[in-house]
Parts: structure tokens; sequence; C-alpha cells
């Protein structure tokens, strides 16, 4: 039976299979520009090195004809002295070039990654609705990786190659045209054997990658749900497949590579004797009827083996600058993503604000899909009032609430804060102002007092805990192994949802923000931890202008005014009693889904 990956990986992997392109490298060579003095002075050295390399058989010749043959001593020490020289030139030319490169390749790699870093922090949340958060690390850390991959060895070696070749062909015209045509009878085989290898290893190479590709996903996929493999009593289900579909594709794939790849070196080695075969023949004849030198029949046979070393390594370079051509298309369609919200030209700071929030007309689409999401939403919240919204899935409750902390903007329409368009203020002086607690609080690798610190790094010992106390979180952190300096791990994967809600709730408290946004904050808590929170809720509202996410009516019956949405617009809106009498949307809502 034959075992194929998914569709998408085999797609993904196509996408690798591809050739120079001179625009990708032209749009890469800012990158390379602070560091051109190191390139030039190790294209220096190169260039010595590589002229070293091509003297050491015309030496051997000297030291056999001139020296050897002619039975003079001195020229013969002399040429050996000469030829050990020249091999400490190229020796340490060499050395630094490689020490030149490998730095010039680690501080691109650098300056690669922190500019994708910043570009990703800049992005609008609605790249990250379209893009996965695997496929962008995969961008900074997998693509990047190539680029220092082929600066490093590749990118100095084909040239390195290619001036090898020339200065070997120019020496061995220069010592004898007949011998040299002799050894040039097996290039068109030897371009032949090349091109037949280079595109059987790039169909294995590229199988090779899928490979890899089907294993790390189902291995992800298994670890991050073997609570439900276990549950469910799958893991032998799940090691079958892994041994005889995915591991067993990538080790027939990888052997298949592996013969390809072992093929070519013999068949280099077999066109190389069979030069040296033709040249020792040829070439000892001529010896023996004095035509030419020992010295030069020698030094053809060793330009022979060093002629075809060069074509072999070029070969294998083929791969590193394929993936790197690929790496770089995509670290540039990353970096060209446009950025949805934007600062415009001349945007003032935004002064401390009262919270006084005015909805004019607002509409909402997503960029790459007509389909509105809010319709003509008008809407005058004062400074302190807290505002439930309140709607079934999908009504358009928490894109409202997204622009007003302008992680969208306004299809049109206007949203004001104390009279002030938000899209004539930076984003930055905006967002100090407000605070958010979501429906999945997140909580960063490090220690729960520095989580809490996250809004305002220069809050003393005494402020966080005040903050925690204020929202009932300071109890359980207490009787944590190391207190506030207890290690939260990623994601707070050691505390309880209920846990990292409130050290959620204490950091938007010591941020104090004047607009404060709850999306869902207390529907992932049980009832005791819930009743814990509302306690808290009443100091974390109290003079804020908040905004209320919530399906639980403990949450939003104290609210100042509930507004319901329904299609993106809004239906209703007052306070708990006024919408029940109606006996409207909200009335149908409190019936099915509140009450509970």
């Amino acid at each position: 039976m034959t075992i194929t990956p998914p569709a998408y990986v085999l797609q993904a992997e196509e996408s690798l299979d591809k050739g120079y392109d001179p625009q990708v490298a032209r749009k890469m060579l800012p990158f390379l520009g602070p560091y051109m003095r190191q390139g030039i002075l190790a294209l220096v050295l190169m260039t010595i090195s590589t002229a070293a390399a091509v003297t050491g058989p015309y030496f051997v010749k000297v030291a056999l004809d001139d020296g050897l043959a002619k039975g003079d001593e001195l020229v013969l020490r002399n040429t050996v002295l000469l030829y050990l020289v020249v091999a400490l030139i190229q020796w340490g030319t060499n050395y630094y070039r490689v020490t030149i490169m490998s730095r010039v390749g680690q501080h691109v790699l650098l300056d690669v990654r922190m500019k994708m870093f910043e570009h990703l922090q800049n992005l609008s949340l609605g790249f990250y609705s379209r893009f996965s958060v695997g496929r962008a690390i995969t961008r900074v850390i997998n693509d990047v990786g190539t680029l220092r991959e082929f600066i490093t060895w590749a990118a100095l070696a084909i040239v390195r190659n290619i001036f090898t070749i020339v200065g070997i062909l120019i020496a061995m015209l220069a010592l004898n045209l007949k011998l040299s045509l002799l050894t040039f009878a097996v290039v068109p085989l030897m371009v032949w054997a090349t091109r037949a290898f280079r595109n059987l290893a790039r169909k294995n190479y590229r199988k090779v990658r899928s490979a890899i590709s089907w294993v790390n996903s189902v291995l992800a996929e298994n670890i991050n749900g073997v609570r439900v493999v276990q549950a469910f009593s799958r893991e032998r289900h799940n090691y079958d497949n892994f041994h005889e579909n995915v591991n067993q594709y990538h080790l027939n794939v990888s052997l298949d590579a592996a013969k390809v790849a072992s093929a070519f070196p013999p068949v280099v080695d077999l066109l190389g004797a069979v030069a040296t075969a033709l040249v020792v023949w040829v070439g000892g004849t001529a010896v023996l009827g004095e035509q030419i030198t020992a010295g030069v029949l020698v030094a053809f046979v060793l330009y022979i083996d060093r002629f075809f070393e060069p074509i072999r390594d070029l070969s294998r370079r083929f791969d590193t600058l394929q993936s790197m051509m690929a790496g770089s298309e995509r670290i540039l369609q990353l970096l060209e993503t446009p950025i949805e919200v934007r600062d415009e030209a001349g945007a003032g700071e935004l002064p401390t604000i009262r919270g006084d929030v005015r909805f004019e007309g607002v509409s909402f689409h997503y960029s790459d899909d007509t389909t509105l999401i809010l319709s003509e939403i008008n809407l005058d919240i004062r400074a302190g009032e807290t505002v439930a919204i309140v709607g079934e899935t999908g009504a358009g409750k928490t894109t409202l609430v997204k622009l007003v902390a302008r992680f969208h903007d306004p299809t049109s329409g206007g949203l004001l804060v104390d009279g002030v368009n938000l899209r004539t203020v930076t984003q930055q002086s905006l967002r100090k102002q407000m605070g958010m607690v979501l429906q999945d609080p997140f909580l960063f690798n490090g220690t729960v007092k520095e989580n809490i610190l996250f809004g305002r790094l220069d809050a003393s010992d005494v402020d966080i805990i005040a903050a925690a106390q204020a929202v009932g979180a300071h109890d359980f952190i207490s009787q944590l192994r190391n207190g506030y300096d207890t290690s939260v791990e990623e994601g707070g994967a050691l505390l309880s949802v209920g846990q990292r809600q409130l050290i959620s709730f204490a950091r938007a408290l010591l941020a104090d923000p004047r607009i404060l946004i709850l999306d869902e904050a207390t529907s992932s808590v049980d009832t005791q931890t819930e009743q814990v929170i509302q306690s808290a809720l009443a100091r974390l509202l109290k003079g804020r202008t908040s905004f209320v996410i919530a399906h639980r009516l403990s949450t939003i019956t104290n609210a100042n005014r509930i507004v319901v949405i329904e299609g993106g617009k809004v239906v209703e809106q007052g306070n708990h009693a006024e919408l029940l009498a109606k006996r409207g949307k909200y009335f149908e809502l409190y019936k099915t889904g509140f009450q509970g």
C-alpha cells in the first residue's frame, strides 16, 4: 500500500520547490547592507584562498621538473617551502572567511527576527484570525534559519566553486592544451549526471520535508490532545497509525533520498577516474616520448581531482539555495502583510480621559469580507457608566468592544472618547488608559507578581498586594509555594481557570484604567469562584467606564445599562427591569439562557 501524507502537507511543501528568484533576492539585500564591508573582506579572503588552492599543483610541477629532474636541491627545497606557505595562507584565509561569514549570518538572523517580531507585534488582530500562531513561529524560527545557513556556508561557497573551476581551467590550458581537451571530454557526462541528480534530489528532498512536517503535525496533535486520547483509550490506535503510516512514510522517503545522495559521489569519482586514466595514458605516452615533462603530468592529475570537487559541491549547494529562496519568500510575505490599524500621520497623544464613549453611525466589516458585522451603531455612554452588552453568539458583541480598544477601525462612522475621534490619536496613548479581562485569561511565563505588574511596571509590592486583596486573589496567592514569586509557567498552566482569572482582575485593577472591558470574564469559572469575582467586580468597576459582555444574570443585572445586539444592530437598551417589562429580545434571552 502506498502511504501518502495529507494534501495540506504536500501543498505546503510544494511552495518550497523554488529556484533562484531575483526579485526575492533584491528585497532581501537591505538586510545585508550593514554588513557589506565584512562581506567584501570575506570575498577578498576567498579569492586569495582560491588562488592558493589553484597554485598548489603548479608548485608540485616545478618541484618535479626544475628541482628533482635537474637535481637542483635548492629549487626543490624552496618550492616545497613555497607550497607549505601557500597551504598556510589557504588555511588562514579560509578560517577568517568562515569566521566573518558566521558572524554576518548570525547578525542577519538577529536583524531579520527582530524585524519580524516588531511587525508581528504591530499587526492587527484581523491578521491573527486568518494566520495561525504555529505558521508565524515557523516563519520566525525555521525560515530565518535557512538564511543563516545560506549566508554562512553556501553564498561564498558557490562563488568560490565557480572561481576554482575557472582558475583550474586556465591553469590546465596554460600547461597543456591537448591534455586539457582530453580532460574536458568527460565534462558533458558530468553535466548530465549533475542535472539528473539535482532533479531526483529535488523531488526526494521535497518528500522528506513533507514527511517531517507530517511527523511534527501528528506529534503535536497527539501531545496537545493527550487527555482526549487517554479518555477514549486511543493510545494503541494512535501508536499504530504513527508507526505504520506517518513514521513509515518518513523512513521510506528518507531511504529513497539516501539512495540518490549516495549514488552521485561515486558517479563523480568514476568520471574523475576515467579522466585521470585518459590523462595518465595519453600523458604517460607523451612523457615517454619526451613531449611533456613528468611534472606536467602529475600537475594534471592533481588538477583533475580538484576540478571535479567544486562541481560536486555546487550540486549540494543547490538544495541550500532552494530552501533559502523559499524561506525568504515566506519571510517577505509576512513582512509585507499590511497593518490594518495604523496611526494617522501626525496623530497626537490622547490626554487623560474621563471615559465618555460615543458611537456615531458605526459600521464594520472585515477587509476580506463585505458582510457587515456591525451596522449603524449609535450609542452615547457616560463616564463611569457600566454597560452590559448581550446577544446571541455571533451578534457582534466582541467586535463592538474591539472597536473601543481600536483593535479594528470602523468601516464607516466614528468612535469618540471624550469627544476625540480615536483615529486622530495614537493607539498606545488610548490603550494605556484601558484595561481588558478576557474569557480565557492568559498569563505569561513568569511569576504571579510579574503577571500582575504587566500593565503597570512601576507599581510597588504594596500596590500589588492591595490589588490582589481587592479582587480576592491574595489568599490563594499566599498559599502558593513561593507566594507572589511562584512561577505560573506558560499560559498559567499551574493554576486553575478561576485563579488565572483572579490574577487577570488584579492586573486590570493595578493598571487603574479609565475604560475597562470584560469579555465573558466570568463564564469559565465555577459558582464559588464567581461569588469571589462578583465582590471584586464592584471594586473594579467603580468610577470606570465599563463594557461587560456576559451571559450570566448575576453579572448583568447590576449594570447601569444593558445593550441588546442582534444581527450587528442595537435592538434594545435600558436597565434590567425596563427591558424585562418590554418583553422583547432581552426578555427572550432572559427566559432561555440567563436564568440558568
